[in-house]
């Protein structure tokens, strides 16, 4: 279980992004050497935990719950065969490429050792946008991506530390519930009706997953 790539994007003016100023920083590639990765800060104010990465849309991307993203080289390489194109480390937005683990089957609460130090934790699984969609270039993209239930994981960071392409990744904490990504995943997105199984995640849940699931549970019983 290793990184294959740490991936970084720049901030790049496109046609398809709600940012005001019409720009993204989805168009991630693998830097070349060591990334100091932290705590960006909350929602809103903070944008990436990694150092020169490039958030642009902090209403919706970035800060604590969302510092970190990562992706299976294992599930791009499934949708460049169904989409009959190469997919390169980065393509999804992802700042972690990874091999050898189940991103998308992680526990909520799952804590990851990346490298000697970094700590991170599982909050959630990522929601697709109108940015990807342009950014992917997929007829029907944002549906498929939905259907396919595996959409990576965000982080938190615990512990901040330095990684690099190659690093091992070590799963250091499991919790005790089974609130998978991708279950909580089709929770917030095509099946609502398994919003009362996120609770037993608790805290650890992204907090707006996590109001969804008591506003569900308050107005349709759990």
């Amino acid at each position: 279980m290793k990184l294959l790539s740490v991936n970084l994007g720049r901030v790049k003016s496109v046609p398809y992004t709600d940012h005001p100023r019409g720009v993204t920083g989805i168009d991630k590639r693998p830097a070349d050497g060591p990334v100091r990765v932290a705590a960006p800060g909350p929602k809103g104010v903070g944008a990436s935990g990694l150092a020169g990465d490039a958030v642009c849309d902090t209403r919706h991307h970035g800060g604590d719950d969302q510092a970190v993203y990562a992706m299976a080289r294992e599930d791009l390489d499934a949708w460049e065969h169904e989409l009959g194109r190469p997919l390169a480390d980065g393509s999804f937005g992802e700042n972690l490429t990874t091999t050898g683990l189940d991103v998308s089957g992680a526990l909520i609460g799952e804590r990851w050792r990346v490298g000697p130090d970094l700590l991170l934790e599982v909050t959630s699984g990522r929601i697709p946008c109108r940015t990807f969609q342009g950014h992917m270039g997929e007829e029907r993209w944002m549906k498929r991506f939905m259907e396919k239930a595996a959409p990576g994981a965000y982080f938190r960071v615990v512990e901040p530390g330095e990684i690099r392409a190659g690093d091992a990744v070590r799963i250091v904490h499991r919790p005790e519930h089974d609130v998978t990504v991708a279950l909580q995943f089709r929770a917030v997105t095509t099946q609502r009706e398994l919003l009362p199984r996120l609770l037993a995640a608790g805290e650890a849940l992204h907090p707006d997953a996590l109001a969804q699931a008591r506003k569900y549970v308050a107005r349709y019983g759990g």
